[in-house]
């Protein structure tokens, strides 16, 4: 694979390249179309060398790849069918219905190098996010090296706010880390000596030296890349069948031409040129034109539906998977979740005036950066405005808590373990038990030694998650919610979204091989998650949606978005797929019948070759035109 950073200079021959094909295509239409004008009005010394250019132009990449693929894999391929069908048009003096069928089949081509380059992008932003140098300490001094140069091991030092290089265990500190990147945690979790942590996740608000336990080829960041390289790699059931038809088809009918070039002259006693005329005839209306015609209009016009409806889609073969789903597993955080935390509850004690609570946690909280202190102090903000926070010195204990002197009182606010576990786990008739069980965080805060009043926290469930999954279920496919928080807190979202499956505690590697196992219990598995965590089991699974406001490795990996993150959208999606598939059927069942009435109509001599070109034109714009309909369909019908 190529380095994924390119120099602006560097770029520009990469965007050139990729989408040639494409500019190719439309070159060859232009000359289509002035070789037609020309050719109208009788001018065939100019029409002719303008389709000629047409041939050459649009059909060159896919008669270099034809040819290449046939030498190398000794099989033939539609490629070579479609240039002989359109050579044999033009043989016959049918040159724009030739240099048509060439222009289609580019076009068709050009949106599938597009649709390969996309992988390549998806893994060079999953390496983008990897660090490339690490501090390391040696003899007391700081040495900045690449991380391919660690040893298991190595110590090395990562500061507040930085990338954590390695997976490694902490020798000294304490500190917060974020490590939604890897397990999916929607909280960041405190970690002290011999604690571990994962190359990829960022360090919070402490300095910390590590033992380097794994090379850089072997971490939890190097295994998510692989993961997706792999999935990626392996070909869908439906890729394989339609190379398998095509291999036989173009077999069948090049042997068909072969024998209709000689047999009836001797069979039937035509003259060589009927003979010659009728296989030629047969070259042009058993080309697959009308097939591709029945995919590729009905998919882009899906696409297009989608897009204006808030969908993305990266494919027509993802939106066919879609209609197939038997199972949606969803990611938690960020997804069934909003991804951040919320306060849900406050409990005030009777020994303290509620404004004194309010204003002294606010002014203690508005000191801190830690995500559970800027959501208690946007709670109060929001709730009421009247208060503000004073500025005062706080004693922060990375892990536990703060504390802080008011008006000469002392007050701390934190975890259970900083103010006192078994007051913590009395206070209020226990109602921290009943909280935790709701899969919520609790901060206690307590005033001269006392606690006089908590708050508890929880990454809330979306407002329209409820209702996706209820019709998901109604629709008969099944539930299943795979996370790496607790897994209290997972049955906790479980339950209150009334969810068939679910586990707690899973790293991207449980996640992707879950995703297997479903596939394999099941059938067709549709994966919805937004995180980096996420990437490999998007891209295990048959098809991968991501939340429109998710990482950008999720975006990349996925094949559909969900733009502005409204999970209402997926049974849209579903809905649109299946109308999709529908119109496919119906024009590839069309196209086929028209091309055995074409070919038996030519067999009997009753069909010549202007009309065989309405036939087999006619046919493909009958399905262009029914594909696009799904332009005008409303999805919230």
């Amino acid at each position: 694979m190529t380095n994924p950073i390119h120099s602006n200079h560097e770029g520009l021959p990469s965007k050139w390249s990729e989408h040639s094909e494409l500019i190719n295509a439309i070159i060859a239409g232009i000359f289509i179309g002035f070789g037609w004008f020309f050719n109208s009005q009788g001018n065939e010394s100019v029409a002719i060398p303008l389709f000629i250019l047409a041939f050459v132009i649009g059909g060159y990449a896919k008669a270099k790849e034809g040819i290449i693929e046939t030498i190398t894999e000794k099989n033939l391929n539609v490629e070579l069918l479609m240039i002989f069908a359109a050579v044999g048009s033009a043989i016959i003096g049918y040159w724009t219905e030739g240099a048509i069928l060439i222009f289609i089949f580019a076009l068709s081509g050009a949106l599938e190098t597009y649709t390969m380059n996309k992988s390549q992008r998806e893994i060079s932003a999953l390496m983008s996010l990897q660090p490339e140098e690490a501090l390391l300490l040696e003899d007391g001094k700081e040495t900045k090296v690449h991380v391919s140069s660690l040893q298991i091991g190595d110590t090395i030092l990562v500061k507040p706010g930085e990338r954590i290089p390695t997976d490694g265990l902490i020798l000294t500190g304490k500190t917060t880390i974020d490590q939604s990147a890897i397990t999916g945690e929607s909280m960041p979790v405190e970690r002290e000596v011999n604690g571990e942590v994962f190359a990829g996740t960022v360090n919070g608000n402490g300095s910390i030296t590590l033992s380097v336990t794994k090379k850089s080829t072997e971490t939890m960041f190097q295994k998510i890349l692989e993961l997706v390289q792999s999935a990626q790699s392996e070909k869908s059931p439906s890729q394989q069948f339609i190379e398998r038809f095509e291999g036989t088809y173009v077999k069948a009918v090049l042997a068909l031409v072969a024998i209709m070039m000689v047999l009836p002259h001797f069979a039937l006693g035509w003259s060589w040129n009927e003979t010659i005329y009728r296989a030629l005839v047969l070259m042009v209306v058993a080309s697959p034109c009308a097939l591709v015609a029945s995919i590729m209009p009905a998919t882009l016009s899906a696409i297009s539906n989608g897009a204006r409806n808030g969908l993305l889609f990266k494919g027509g073969v993802h939106l066919e998977q879609l209609s197939k789903t038997k199972v949606v597993v969803f990611d938690k955080t960020g997804t069934l979740t909003k991804g951040e935390p919320t306060v849900t509850d406050i409990i005030i004690s009777d020994t303290v005036d509620s404004a004194t609570f309010y204003e002294s946690v606010l002014s203690i909280e508005n000191q801190s950066t830690h995500p559970l202190a800027r959501a208690i102090v946007d709670k109060i903000q929001d709730d009421f405005p009247k208060y503000s926070a004073n500025m005062i010195s706080v004693d922060e204990k990375s892990g536990f808590g703060v504390s802080a002197v008011l008006n000469g009182v002392v007050w701390k606010i934190g975890k259970a373990d900083f103010v006192g576990r078994s007051e913590a786990d009395s206070y209020n008739h226990a109602v921290s038990e009943k909280l935790a069980q709701e899969g919520k965080t609790i901060v206690y805060v307590v005033r001269r030694d006392q606690i006089v009043g908590l708050l508890a926290l929880k990454d809330v469930v979306r407002d329209e998650a409820k209702v996706a999954i209820k019709t998901l279920q109604e629709n008969g496919i099944k539930t299943v919610m795979l996370t790496g928080d607790s897994k209290s807190t997972a049955e906790a979202i479980a339950k209150e979204l009334n969810i068939d499956i679910f586990l707690g505690e899973c790293l991207p590697e449980d996640k992707a091989n879950e995703i297997k196992s479903l596939k394999e219990k099941y059938g067709t598995v549709t994966m919805i998650g937004d995180g980096i965590n996420d990437a490999p089991a998007l891209a295990t699974s048959d098809v991968g949606i991501a939340m429109g406001e998710g990482t950008d490795v999720a975006l990349e990996t996925a094949d559909i978005v969900l733009m502005k993150n409204e999970l209402s959208k997926l049974t849209k999606a579903v809905k649109l797929s299946k109308k999709m598939n529908r119109i496919i059927k119906q024009n590839v069942v069309f196209s086929l019948s028209v091309i055995t009435l074409l070919i038996c109509s030519n067999f009997i001599q009753v069909l010549d070759l202007p009309l065989g070109v309405i036939g087999h034109e006619g046919s493909t714009i009958l399905v262009i035109l029914n594909g696009l309909r799904l332009l005008r369909g409303n999805l919230n019908e």
